[in-house]
């Protein structure tokens, strides 16, 4: 049995904002049958603290100021163990942001301290458990990697880049405060353009590396794509490797999902479009109903999807999107003049499943996207995704070419270059394929048919940490 330290600021389904608190909380159910054993390192927010209950209080810390404790205990099936800081996180605004949707000020110090916690944990502090190995997850545990590196522990830990544009940026003038030593404050160490990288430390000091597809990973070696680490990424290229996200089949399958009408076959969405289309207010449209649940932003490309929109449109096609983010974006989609387009802003975890059931295609027109999660919901439930070209997008979807549908293998639609254009000649060939029923149905059970669980995933990250363990042996 190899024990294993996941480290990460959110884990699906205690709290969440994006796909990092997705592959945090699925990874151990999945680990499990391969005899790895692994416990969760979460702060100690509200809804963790309420969800864990009284828990069993193994450890005390001075953490920035206020004291701590480190909770173990058993939450929605996860084994935890949980920093409870008040002073750090016990605050009603969001886990990263306050009321004003900017950075708590103090966050380096906050997440530095679940850092701490986790290299203390390794070092053995605990004393009846210890990990074999430590797994981190983005910039908010980017600095385990380097404490543990810097105490001479001697525990392997491997970072995962969820998404390279939040590398956890901090004034130079607190690296004392947060252990960082002064030989390390150039651009070897952990130096970004006059800053401290939290995921820089990460990145250097971190025994491998992973993301999560191997397209995503290839990317991050480029400039385009690097965000201005792309050459500590090239320098590290042989110990990057991209693994695919998975979905958990439990919560999301069609045939046994409790937010929809449960099918097994392409026809069984026909009740959800009808459902969904009353939900949304949309009348009957002789083209395919397009579904969007997303982040509002730039980096989603649905700027792009409202430049695009008339192609859809003007087709009989229709739009039903779920979302938050850029007010704009907002503002320009709840404003949308057309009877064919309905938005509702902010989210709603039964509704997107009833989006998934219900939609004929997912739109995924993302800038850049290290996995994407909702186009793989899309392919559970036969809902045939528009993808850009790049990152996780390009590893799960099969495109529609000549050869794809003379083998009868595509599972959706693939637009390259990221324009607005390109992305107007996609739903253009959507809409050719949707007046091919049997072609249509056919993608459509491609698509329900693809793997998109955690199994090759778990067993890919399982094999990894036995190489790393061994190595450190």
């Amino acid at each position: 049995m190899t024990k294993v330290l996941s480290v990460a600021s959110e884990c699906a389904p205690l709290v969440k904002t994006g796909g990092l608190a997705d592959v945090a909380g699925a990874l151990p159910a999945a680990l499990a049958p391969l005899g790895v054993e692994m416990r969760t390192l979460l702060p100690g927010y509200p809804a963790v603290m309420s969800a864990l209950g009284a828990g069993h209080v193994v450890a005390s810390f001075d953490c920035f100021g206020g004291s701590a404790r480190l909770l173990s205990g058993m939450a929605a099936g996860l084994d935890l163990f949980v920093l409870d800081a008040p002073h750090l996180f016990d605050r009603d605004a969001g886990i990263y942001l306050n009321a004003d949707g900017q950075d708590w000020p103090d966050n380096p110090e906050r997440f530095a301290a679940m850092c701490r916690v986790a290299a203390d944990i390794a070092g053995g502090t605990l004393g009846e458990w210890a990990p074999d190995l430590v797994h981190c997850h983005d910039w908010q545990a980017g600095l385990v990697p380097y404490y543990l590196k810097r105490d001479a522990v001697p525990v392997p830990s491997v970072l995962t880049i969820h998404n390279i544009a939040f590398q956890g940026l901090v004034p130079m003038d607190r690296a004392g405060a947060l252990g960082i030593a002064i030989a390390d404050l150039n651009r070897d160490g952990v130096e970004y353009w006059g800053q401290i990288s939290a995921l820089k430390a990460g990145l250097i000091r971190a025994d491998h590396l992973t993301t999560v597809s191997p397209t995503y990973a290839r990317e991050l070696m480029t400039a385009e794509f690097g965000m201005g680490l792309d050459g500590v990424l090239r320098a590290r290229r042989a110990d990057l490797s991209g693994i695919l996200n998975g979905i958990d089949l439990d919560v999301w399958s069609p045939s046994a999902d409790a937010h929809v009408r449960p099918y097994k076959t392409p026809r069984g969405k026909v009740a959800n479009k009808v459902a969904l289309r009353e939900e949304f207010g949309l009348p009957g449209a002789e083209g395919p109903l397009c579904v969007v649940v997303s982040r509002l932003t730039e980096q989603k490309g649905l700027d792009l999807l409202l430049e695009a929109l008339p192609a859809l449109l003007d087709r009989g096609g229709q739009l039903a999107l779920l979302g938050s983010g850029d007010p704009g974006l907002e503002a320009a989609f709840a404003n949308y003049d057309h009877p064919n387009v309905a938005a509702r802003i902010g989210y709603d975890e039964a509704l997107s499943h009833r989006m998934m059931a219900g939609g004929d295609a997912i739109l995924v027109p993302s800038r850049f996207e290290p996995c994407g999660l909702t186009q793989l919901y899309g392919l559970q439930y036969g809902t045939l995704p528009v993808v850009a070209l790049t990152g996780g997008l390009a590893d799960t979807v099969i495109p529609a070419t000549p050869a794809t549908m003379a083998k009868e293998v595509a599972t959706g639609l693939q637009f390259h270059p990221i324009t607005a254009d390109a992305l107007s000649n996609a739903l253009a060939q959507l809409c050719d394929l949707f007046e091919r029923p049997k072609m249509w149905s056919k993608m459509q059970r491609n698509a329900m048919a693809h793997p998109v669980g955690w199994a090759p995933s778990a067993a890919a990250y399982a094999a990894l940490y036995a190489d790393l363990t061994k190595a450190a042996g």
